[in-house]
Protein backbone atom coordinates (compact mmCIF):
# COMPACT_ATOMS: atom_id res chain seq x y z
CA UNK A 1 0.00 0.00 0.00
CA UNK A 2 1.20 3.29 -1.10
CA UNK A 3 -0.65 6.24 0.63
CA UNK A 4 0.35 9.89 -0.72
CA UNK A 5 1.87 12.58 0.93
CA UNK A 6 0.48 16.00 0.79
CA UNK A 7 2.66 19.16 1.36
CA UNK A 8 2.09 21.78 4.01
CA UNK A 9 2.24 25.51 3.68
CA UNK A 10 5.33 24.77 5.84
CA UNK A 11 7.34 22.49 3.44
CA UNK A 12 6.70 19.46 5.62
CA UNK A 13 5.14 16.50 3.67
CA UNK A 14 1.55 14.62 5.70
CA UNK A 15 0.35 11.45 4.68
CA UNK A 16 -2.94 11.97 3.13
CA UNK A 17 -4.54 8.99 5.17
CA UNK A 18 -3.70 8.48 8.74
CA UNK A 19 -5.38 6.08 11.76
CA UNK A 20 -7.22 7.73 14.30
CA UNK A 21 -7.30 6.83 17.67
CA UNK A 22 -10.43 8.54 19.47
CA UNK A 23 -12.34 6.91 21.68
CA UNK A 24 -10.08 3.87 21.46
CA UNK A 25 -9.96 2.80 25.20
CA UNK A 26 -6.54 3.42 26.41
CA UNK A 27 -5.55 0.13 27.79
CA UNK A 28 -6.34 -1.50 23.99
CA UNK A 29 -4.40 1.61 22.54
CA UNK A 30 -1.26 0.05 21.96
CA UNK A 31 -2.37 -3.27 20.40
CA UNK A 32 -5.01 -1.09 17.77
CA UNK A 33 -2.15 0.97 16.95
CA UNK A 34 0.27 -2.25 15.91
CA UNK A 35 -2.72 -3.35 14.09
CA UNK A 36 -2.52 -0.31 12.17
CA UNK A 37 1.14 -0.08 11.92
CA UNK A 38 0.70 -3.98 10.59
CA UNK A 39 -1.74 -2.70 8.19
CA UNK A 40 0.26 -0.17 7.10
CA UNK A 41 -1.15 3.38 8.20
CA UNK A 42 2.05 5.56 9.31
CA UNK A 43 0.06 8.44 10.56
CA UNK A 44 -1.59 8.25 13.53
CA UNK A 45 -3.82 10.85 15.40
CA UNK A 46 -4.27 11.23 18.99
CA UNK A 47 -4.77 14.01 21.37
CA UNK A 48 -4.63 15.09 25.29
CA UNK A 49 -8.25 14.29 25.74
CA UNK A 50 -8.24 11.07 24.15
CA UNK A 51 -6.09 10.16 27.13
CA UNK A 52 -4.13 7.58 25.29
CA UNK A 53 -0.86 9.24 23.85
CA UNK A 54 0.88 6.51 26.24
CA UNK A 55 -0.62 3.94 24.07
CA UNK A 56 0.60 5.40 20.97
CA UNK A 57 3.72 5.81 22.44
CA UNK A 58 4.26 2.26 23.69
CA UNK A 59 3.09 0.97 20.01
CA UNK A 60 5.45 3.66 18.57
CA UNK A 61 8.60 1.48 20.87
CA UNK A 62 7.50 -1.45 20.26
CA UNK A 63 6.70 -1.68 16.27
CA UNK A 64 10.49 -1.49 15.55
CA UNK A 65 9.71 1.51 13.32
CA UNK A 66 11.89 4.39 13.49
CA UNK A 67 10.72 7.36 15.01
CA UNK A 68 11.11 9.34 10.99
CA UNK A 69 8.81 6.72 9.97
CA UNK A 70 5.41 7.40 11.61
CA UNK A 71 3.93 10.62 11.54
CA UNK A 72 1.91 11.90 14.93
CA UNK A 73 -0.03 14.35 15.54
CA UNK A 74 -1.89 15.33 18.73
CA UNK A 75 -3.93 18.15 20.29
CA UNK A 76 -4.38 20.48 23.17
CA UNK A 77 -6.35 19.70 25.91
CA UNK A 78 -9.49 22.30 26.14
CA UNK A 79 -8.82 22.81 29.95
CA UNK A 80 -5.12 24.67 28.72
CA UNK A 81 -5.10 27.09 26.66
CA UNK A 82 -3.80 29.57 28.81
CA UNK A 83 0.26 29.76 27.48
CA UNK A 84 1.95 28.39 30.36
CA UNK A 85 -0.73 25.56 31.07
CA UNK A 86 -0.20 24.95 27.21
CA UNK A 87 3.71 24.75 27.59
CA UNK A 88 3.15 21.81 30.60
CA UNK A 89 0.62 20.18 28.57
CA UNK A 90 2.92 20.06 25.39
CA UNK A 91 5.79 18.76 28.13
CA UNK A 92 3.37 15.89 28.96
CA UNK A 93 2.59 14.84 25.14
CA UNK A 94 5.78 14.37 24.00
CA UNK A 95 6.82 12.86 27.90
CA UNK A 96 3.40 10.36 27.26
CA UNK A 97 4.07 9.68 23.41
CA UNK A 98 8.09 8.77 24.05
CA UNK A 99 9.53 11.60 22.09
CA UNK A 100 10.63 14.54 21.55
CA UNK A 101 9.18 16.19 19.27
CA UNK A 102 5.94 15.98 17.14
CA UNK A 103 5.04 16.48 13.15
CA UNK A 104 1.83 18.18 13.96
CA UNK A 105 0.40 19.81 17.27
CA UNK A 106 -2.77 21.36 16.85
CA UNK A 107 -5.40 23.06 18.83
CA UNK A 108 -8.20 21.23 19.33
CA UNK A 109 -11.00 23.48 20.06
CA UNK A 110 -11.47 27.25 19.50
CA UNK A 111 -13.46 27.44 22.57
CA UNK A 112 -13.94 31.48 22.09
CA UNK A 113 -16.35 31.12 24.94
CA UNK A 114 -13.93 30.34 27.22
CA UNK A 115 -10.78 31.99 28.20
CA UNK A 116 -12.29 35.67 27.10
CA UNK A 117 -12.69 34.38 23.78
CA UNK A 118 -8.64 34.73 23.16
CA UNK A 119 -7.50 31.95 21.25
CA UNK A 120 -5.01 33.80 19.79
CA UNK A 121 -2.12 33.56 22.87
CA UNK A 122 -2.64 29.91 22.72
CA UNK A 123 -2.01 29.91 19.25
CA UNK A 124 1.16 31.90 19.75
CA UNK A 125 2.03 29.62 22.16
CA UNK A 126 2.23 27.00 19.64
CA UNK A 127 4.39 28.84 17.17
CA UNK A 128 6.87 28.73 20.03
CA UNK A 129 6.44 24.67 19.72
CA UNK A 130 7.49 25.16 16.45
CA UNK A 131 9.93 27.99 16.35
CA UNK A 132 12.06 25.52 18.83
CA UNK A 133 11.11 22.31 16.85
CA UNK A 134 9.47 20.36 19.38
CA UNK A 135 6.60 20.59 16.82
CA UNK A 136 7.31 20.09 13.48
CA UNK A 137 4.03 21.43 12.20
CA UNK A 138 1.30 23.43 13.97
CA UNK A 139 -2.36 23.79 12.95
CA UNK A 140 -6.19 24.12 14.31
CA UNK A 141 -8.69 21.96 14.77
CA UNK A 142 -12.91 23.14 14.79
CA UNK A 143 -11.71 26.64 13.58
CA UNK A 144 -14.54 28.33 11.95
CA UNK A 145 -14.24 30.56 9.00
CA UNK A 146 -14.00 33.65 12.00
CA UNK A 147 -11.65 32.33 13.99
CA UNK A 148 -9.58 31.44 10.96
CA UNK A 149 -9.67 35.58 9.83
CA UNK A 150 -8.85 36.49 13.55
CA UNK A 151 -5.79 34.20 13.48
CA UNK A 152 -4.39 35.80 10.37
CA UNK A 153 -5.38 39.49 11.06
CA UNK A 154 -3.39 38.78 14.63
CA UNK A 155 -0.44 36.58 13.81
CA UNK A 156 2.39 35.76 10.94
CA UNK A 157 1.57 32.64 11.09
CA UNK A 158 -0.58 30.37 8.96
CA UNK A 159 -2.39 27.01 10.60
CA UNK A 160 -0.75 23.99 8.53
CA UNK A 161 -4.02 22.31 8.85
CA UNK A 162 -7.52 22.86 9.98
CA UNK A 163 -9.17 19.51 11.49
CA UNK A 164 -12.86 19.68 11.02
CA UNK A 165 -15.86 17.48 10.59
CA UNK A 166 -16.61 16.51 6.69
CA UNK A 167 -18.27 13.89 5.65
CA UNK A 168 -21.13 13.51 2.70
CA UNK A 169 -23.94 14.46 4.97
CA UNK A 170 -21.66 17.54 6.28
CA UNK A 171 -19.49 18.83 3.61
CA UNK A 172 -18.22 21.92 6.07
CA UNK A 173 -17.76 23.87 2.49
CA UNK A 174 -17.53 27.51 3.76
CA UNK A 175 -14.66 26.51 6.42
CA UNK A 176 -13.82 24.01 3.73
CA UNK A 177 -13.07 27.18 0.95
CA UNK A 178 -11.81 29.43 3.80
CA UNK A 179 -8.77 26.94 4.27
CA UNK A 180 -8.17 26.30 0.88
CA UNK A 181 -7.84 30.19 -0.19
CA UNK A 182 -5.35 30.46 3.46
CA UNK A 183 -3.06 27.79 1.87
CA UNK A 184 -4.86 25.80 5.14
CA UNK A 185 -5.00 22.01 4.38
CA UNK A 186 -8.58 20.56 5.58
CA UNK A 187 -8.17 17.47 7.76
CA UNK A 188 -11.65 15.49 7.63
CA UNK A 189 -12.90 14.19 11.16
CA UNK A 190 -15.85 11.68 11.68
CA UNK A 191 -15.09 10.92 7.88
CA UNK A 192 -18.06 8.59 7.49
CA UNK A 193 -20.25 10.02 9.63
CA UNK A 194 -20.01 7.78 12.68
CA UNK A 195 -21.24 5.13 9.74
CA UNK A 196 -24.81 6.82 9.26
CA UNK A 197 -23.52 6.87 5.10
CA UNK A 198 -22.68 3.81 5.06
CA UNK A 199 -26.35 2.91 4.02
CA UNK A 200 -27.09 5.32 2.22
CA UNK A 201 -28.73 4.50 -1.08
CA UNK A 202 -26.73 6.40 -3.41
CA UNK A 203 -23.41 5.00 -1.59
CA UNK A 204 -24.19 1.85 -1.92
CA UNK A 205 -25.21 2.23 -5.69
CA UNK A 206 -21.61 3.48 -6.31
CA UNK A 207 -20.10 0.66 -4.61
CA UNK A 208 -22.23 -2.16 -5.90
CA UNK A 209 -21.44 -1.11 -9.12
CA UNK A 210 -18.15 -0.31 -8.56
CA UNK A 211 -17.09 -3.24 -6.33
CA UNK A 212 -15.80 -1.83 -3.35
CA UNK A 213 -17.35 -1.22 0.09
CA UNK A 214 -18.79 2.07 1.02
CA UNK A 215 -16.60 3.13 3.34
CA UNK A 216 -14.21 2.75 0.65
CA UNK A 217 -16.20 4.82 -1.63
CA UNK A 218 -16.83 7.77 1.15
CA UNK A 219 -12.94 7.67 1.99
CA UNK A 220 -11.79 7.68 -1.97
CA UNK A 221 -14.55 10.94 -1.99
CA UNK A 222 -12.85 12.68 0.75
CA UNK A 223 -9.05 11.92 -1.11
CA UNK A 224 -10.66 12.92 -4.51
CA UNK A 225 -11.37 16.40 -2.57
CA UNK A 226 -7.91 16.73 -1.30
CA UNK A 227 -8.74 16.13 2.68
CA UNK A 228 -6.37 14.53 4.87
CA UNK A 229 -8.55 11.61 6.35
CA UNK A 230 -8.69 9.71 9.42
CA UNK A 231 -10.72 6.65 9.42
CA UNK A 232 -11.47 4.88 13.11
CA UNK A 233 -11.62 1.30 13.51
CA UNK A 234 -10.90 -1.78 16.17
CA UNK A 235 -10.66 -4.14 13.25
CA UNK A 236 -7.88 -5.18 11.47
CA UNK A 237 -9.51 -6.61 8.53
CA UNK A 238 -11.39 -2.92 8.11
CA UNK A 239 -8.00 -0.92 8.76
CA UNK A 240 -6.81 -3.09 5.67
CA UNK A 241 -9.77 -2.78 4.05
CA UNK A 242 -10.41 1.18 4.61
CA UNK A 243 -6.77 1.96 3.34
CA UNK A 244 -7.31 0.53 -0.12
CA UNK A 245 -8.35 3.24 -1.63
CA UNK A 246 -5.64 4.71 -3.59
CA UNK A 247 -5.94 1.93 -6.60
CA UNK A 248 -9.65 3.10 -7.99
CA UNK A 249 -11.24 6.66 -8.64
CA UNK A 250 -14.96 8.13 -8.45
CA UNK A 251 -16.25 9.63 -11.58
CA UNK A 252 -17.00 13.79 -11.71
CA UNK A 253 -20.47 12.08 -11.61
CA UNK A 254 -20.38 9.69 -8.70
CA UNK A 255 -18.27 12.31 -7.31
CA UNK A 256 -20.84 14.97 -7.68
CA UNK A 257 -23.79 12.38 -6.62
CA UNK A 258 -22.00 12.03 -2.70
CA UNK A 259 -20.84 15.72 -2.60
CA UNK A 260 -24.82 16.56 -3.42
CA UNK A 261 -26.18 14.43 0.17
CA UNK A 262 -25.20 17.32 1.98
CA UNK A 263 -27.65 18.56 4.01
CA UNK A 264 -25.72 21.58 5.28
CA UNK A 265 -25.69 22.70 9.21
CA UNK A 266 -28.28 20.33 9.64
CA UNK A 267 -26.01 17.28 8.65
CA UNK A 268 -23.49 18.32 11.79
CA UNK A 269 -23.13 15.21 14.29
CA UNK A 270 -20.67 17.13 16.76
CA UNK A 271 -20.76 19.82 18.50
CA UNK A 272 -21.10 23.72 16.43
CA UNK A 273 -17.39 25.20 17.42
CA UNK A 274 -18.83 28.34 17.87
CA UNK A 275 -20.99 27.20 21.11
CA UNK A 276 -18.84 24.16 22.41
CA UNK A 277 -16.84 24.94 25.45
CA UNK A 278 -16.62 21.98 27.07
CA UNK A 279 -13.15 21.34 29.21
CA UNK A 280 -12.87 17.62 30.89
CA UNK A 281 -12.42 16.54 34.05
Amino acid sequence: MTIPNLTLNDGNAIPQLGFGVFQVPPADTAKVTLDAFEAGYRHIDTAEMYRNEKGVGEALRSSGLARDEVYLTTKLNNGFHRPDDARRAFEQSLADLGTDHVDLFLIHWPLPTRYDGDFVSTWNTLIEFKNDGRARSIGVSNFQVAHLQRLAAETDVVPAVNQIEVHPYFGNEDVRAADEKAGILTEAWSPIAQGAVLDDPVITAIADRLGRTPSQVTLRWHVQRGDIVFPKTLSPERMRENAAIFDFELSAEDHAAITALGRGEAGRRGPNPDAFDWIPD
